[in-house]
């Protein structure tokens, strides 16, 4: 449970770096994420959770 609280934090550090760091490119982002299709979203969110859970599960064992 202690690594998955790590991990959040992690997360939330780096995206609100992003977001301090370079929010007009931030907002560009998010304004183009509209033209892309659902289908091509899901795809690209599954191809990288499969790749942090592999790079997780590599780490574990």
């Amino acid at each position: 449970m202690n690594e998955l609280i790590i991990a959040f934090g992690l997360f939330l550090f780096i995206e609100g770096g992003l977001y301090a760091l370079f929010p007009s490119k931030m907002k560009n982002m998010l304004k183009k994420m509209d033209t892309i299709a659902d289908r091509q979203l899901r795809l690209g969110g599954l191809i990288f959770a499969i790749i942090g859970f592999a790079i997780i599960w590599y780490l574990k064992v």
